[in-house]
C-alpha cells in the first residue's frame, strides 16, 4: 500500500512539473504570443484613437507614443482637449477643465505614472536591463477560469500581477500596485478583443478603475491604431515655459465667473484605464 501511495504522489508531482512554467518562460511565450521579439521591436511608434466610457459619461482619447519613453495621451470632451505628455525627462499637461490653459509640469503623483505608462514596449521586454524583477506565481484561477500569474516589480518599487492565459498566453489582467507616500493605490484593468497591428496583437478593449470599487471603472474602445507613423518629438516636449506644479488629488475650483462645461463634470481617465503604449 505505501509503495502505491508512493507511486501514486510520484505520478502528481511529475505531472505538476510538467504543467509549472517558469518566469522567463511566461515572458516569452507571452512575447511570442504577441507576435515574436523581431516584430514588436519594429514597431517604433503608435497612434491610437478611441472612446472613453464611465457610466453615462463618454469622451474622445487619444494617444502617440514612440521609443523608448515618449508619450501624449489627449483626452478631450465638449470642445476641450486635455494632455498630458512625457518627453523622456518632463512631464507636463494642459488641463482645461480644471480652467487651466496654460501648460504646467506635472507633480510627482500623475509623473510617476505617466513615466511607467511611457515605457514603450511595456515591463516585461527588456526587463532586466530596465532593472525590474519577475517572478512566476504559477497557476491561479480569474473569474473561475485558469490563468497563469506573473508579479512584476519595476525599478521604482511599485508591483504589477500579470494574469495570462493558459492557451494564448496574452494577458487578459493586470492589477497594480502603486506605493505613493505610504498609501497603496490599486488598479485593475482587464484587457480583451486583442488585433494585429504590423503584425503585433494589442488590446483593443481596456476596462480598468480603482480595485474593488466595480462602479468606477472606465472603458476604452480602441477604433483606430497605426504603427510606425511620424511623430515628431517637439509633440512630446513643453511648448514654453514651465510653471508651478499642479496641484495634486485636490485641484483648486475655477476662478468665479469662469465658463464651465454643461453637463455632467469633464474628467481624466482614472489611473489605468489609458491605454497601453506598448504591445
Amino acid at each position: 500500500m505505501r509503495k502505491l501511495l508512493g507511486l501514486a504522489l510520484g505520478i502528481v508531482c511529475c505531472s505538476a512539473l510538467l504543467t509549472a512554467q517558469s518566469a522567463e518562460e511566461l515572458v516569452a511565450k507571452n512575447a511570442q504570443a504577441k507576435g515574436g521579439m523581431d516584430k514588436i521591436k519594429a514597431i517604433k511608434s503608435l497612434r491610437m484613437l478611441g472612446t472613453l466610457q464611465q457610466q453615462g459619461f463618454r469622451a474622445q482619447v487619444g494617444q502617440d507614443a514612440a521609443a523608448p519613453d515618449l508619450l501624449r495621451q489627449t483626452f478631450s470632451v465638449q470642445g476641450m482637449t486635455g494632455i498630458q505628455a512625457f518627453d523622456g525627462k518632463t512631464g507636463w499637461q494642459i488641463s482645461p477643465f480644471q480652467g487651466r490653459r496654460d501648460p504646467e509640469l506635472l507633480g510627482e503623483d500623475d509623473l510617476r505614472e505617466l513615466i511607467e505608462e511611457a515605457d514603450f514596449y511595456g515591463p516585461l521586454i527588456d526587463y532586466q536591463q530596465k532593472g525590474n524583477t519577475i517572478s512566476s506565481l504559477g497557476r491561479d484561477t480569474l473569474d473561475g477560469d485558469d490563468v497563469y500569474r506573473l508579479k512584476v516589480t519595476l525599478k521604482n518599487g511599485d508591483i504589477i500581477y500579470y494574469y495570462l492565459d493558459p492557451d494564448t498566453f496574452l494577458e487578459i489582467r493586470t492589477d497594480k500596485q502603486q506605493f505613493i507616500r505610504g498609501a497603496v493605490r490599486e488598479t485593475v484593468s482587464d484587457l480583451g478583443s486583442y488585433k494585429e497591428v504590423n503584425g503585433v496583437y494589442f488590446p483593443f478593449s481596456i476596462e480598468s478603475g480603482p480595485k474593488g470599487d466595480p462602479n468606477s471603472r472606465s472603458k476604452v474602445t480602441v477604433e483606430r491604431m497605426e504603427a510606425n507613423v511620424d511623430i515628431p518629438k517637439t509633440e512630446f516636449q513643453m511648448p514654453s515655459a514651465p510653471a508651478t506644479p499642479s496641484v495634486q488629488q485636490h485641484p483648486e475650483p475655477p476662478a468665479q465667473g469662469a465658463k464651465t462645461p454643461k453637463g455632467p463634470p469633464p474628467q481624466k481617465p482614472p489611473a489605468g484605464s489609458k491605454p497601453p503604449a506598448q504591445p
